[in-house]
């Protein structure tokens, strides 16, 4: 079990010195890891007149200021980006931090807001689609050699992008969706691990641990592969008081993060001061 820190990307960690400073923090406390959302606007009725960063700059912020914790974004819409691009972004980062990221990827959303805003497409069959084909063709610029791609979504015509990613043959990636919809953990067993949220669990709030338990079963038995390593990241948030309580059971169930995650109703969950006491406190003891 590895432990991590989850911020947003705006309120108080719309700034990339202040992002540095909780990424060196939770180094120093003994955090294996930092994750940072990747937004626009979220949902612009509640974030109204809060400043955003942006992701990839307040990661290589984290990258700079740090030597061992694990960083990357939870999660990015592929959807939403032109993969040329987002290769290039995950591939610099992963060069300036020492191999170092893992790649977090979903639908995103909320979907009218992120998306429809700027005259995007909304629907979510046509959003999956274009984050599947994304994905495949991220590991193909990923690889440091030529593509040829001609796909639905995106085109790709003899080009080679380098450097490759330090990670060989590339980054972890790992895919979020809600259980128990089972369209996205199929996607997420395709890959390198699972971001699971929990239709009856909001953000910051420890999943039932026979629902994470159902759901390994799950991509269990649709990988196949005992063999090789697969992660499944779960959150919330804790005390050190009551942190083995509840991340044990869930390790036991078959997590292998405990992301730690501030509530997201209210305001502490992107304020600077709540979630660096709980940083300086450290990651759960098992």
């Amino acid at each position: 079990m590895r432990f991590s820190i989850n911020i947003p990307n705006f309120g108080d960690f719309a700034d990339a010195h202040t992002v540095a400073r909780v990424a060196t923090t939770a180094e120093e406390a003994g955090w294996d890891g930092l994750f940072v959302w990747d937004h626009v606007v979220h949902s612009k009725k509640q974030r109204q007149g809060q400043p955003f960063g942006d992701p990839w700059m307040l990661l290589t912020a984290a990258a700079l200021a740090t030597s061992r914790i694990t960083l990357g974004p939870l999660v990015t819409p592929v959807a939403r980006r032109r993969p040329e691009q987002l290769a290039r972004q995950v591939a610099t980062l992963d060069a300036m931090s020492g191999g170092r990221v893992v790649f977090g990827a979903g639908l995103g959303g909320p979907i009218d807001d992120e998306f429809g805003s700027f005259g995007d497409e909304t629907d979510p069959k046509i959003l999956a689609e274009r984050l599947d084909e994304g994905l495949d063709l991220l590991t193909a610029y990923w690889s440091g050699e030529p593509v040829d791609h001609h796909g639905r979504h995106y085109h790709a015509d003899d080009v080679t992008l380098l450097p490759a990613t330090v990670q060989r043959p590339r980054p972890p990636v790992w895919i979020a969706g809600y259980w128990p919809r089972k369209t996205p953990m199929r996607r997420a067993a395709r890959w390198d691990g699972a971001v699971p949220l929990f239709l009856d669990a909001n953000h910051g709030e420890a999943p039932p641990v026979e629902q994470l338990r159902e759901l390994v079963t799950y991509l269990h038995s649709l990988r196949n592969d005992e063999a090789t390593p697969y992660d499944v990241i779960v959150g919330g948030i804790t005390t050190p008081a009551d942190a083995r309580a509840t991340v044990e059971p869930l390790a036991e169930a078959g997590a292998t993060w405990w992301d730690e995650r501030q509530l997201i109703r209210g305001t502490d969950f992107y304020r600077l001061d709540p979630v660096l006491r709980r940083i300086e406190q450290g990651p759960p003891t098992l």
